[in-house]
């Protein structure tokens, strides 16, 4: 991970060759490199095991087996193509359709978050804890606005914490405490969320669904619909008031 994240960063800031797939995704030669890295040095170590990568033509292979990487080679790309700190390396190792092994690395930054199942979470070699309680200040809430405001019908003004462009980052903060809560729109991917879901998970908060469902991973599909992370007793306040509301 600090490999890839070292090379990222030794591109980063430099004239790259870049292009769309898809609709409007960005890509470029930086997150091929270190794809490529981690494919080679992980693969080479886990022969067994399968491989989901947002850069990787999706070998659907994957399926067979019980432990799966998931990578996202660069989380943020228009971040790191606009010259701005919030990118990272992203990757979880995957077993039985939930994560066990995760860690997302910033280089500018230099926030390095680490969670293993039932071992807690690092940043920096640092403990650290979800916030708790049930109050919501949305100065510490990152996400979708209009998915936010439902939260407080009638309010004339919510003011929502700045745009985080990594997702897997955007969720991360909530595992420090640094955030409140955060939101994902719909259309995210397994390689977004999964190495975040665990470092929240193993930070004493939660991540799901909006209806409260348990995501999982490796499955045919790897699209997810809109969630929620937050610290545990904020998160079943956030479901339950989802569901309180009535339907659009």
């Amino acid at each position: 991970m600090r490999e890839a994240g070292e090379l990222a960063h030794a591109m980063f800031g430099t004239e790259l060759r870049r292009w769309t797939k898809g609709a409007s995704s960005p890509v470029s030669e930086a997150d091929m490199a270190v794809n490529e890295l981690l494919e080679r040095r992980l693969r080479s170590a886990t022969p067994d095991y399968g491989w989901l990568s947002e850069e990787s033509a999706d070998d659907r292979a994957r399926l067979g087996h019980r432990r799966v990487w998931i990578v996202d080679p660069i989380d943020g790309t228009r971040s790191y193509l606009g010259s701005r700190d919030d990118w990272c390396v992203s990757v979880a190792l995957v077993e039985d359709n939930a994560p066990v092994l995760a860690a997302v690395y910033a280089p500018v930054t230099q926030e390095f978050f680490f969670a293993e199942q039932g071992q807690g979470t690092t940043l920096n070699d640092r403990c650290v804890r979800a916030s708790q309680g049930t109050a919501l200040d949305f100065s510490r809430v990152a996400g979708p606005k209009p998915l936010v405001e439902k939260l407080a019908p009638g309010s004339t003004r919510i003011e929502l914490h700045p745009r985080i462009g990594s997702l897997a980052l955007r969720l991360c903060r909530v595992a420090h405490g640094a955030l409140d809560a955060a939101f994902a729109g719909g259309q995210s991917r397994d390689w977004d969320l999964a190495a975040a879901h665990l470092i929240v998970q193993e930070a004493g908060g939660k991540m799901t669904a909006l209806s409260g469902e348990t995501i999982l991973y490796n499955r045919p599909e790897v699209v997810h619909g809109v969630l929620v992370a937050a610290g545990r007793d904020r998160h079943a306040d956030i479901v339950a008031q989802y569901r309180r509301l009535p339907p659009d």
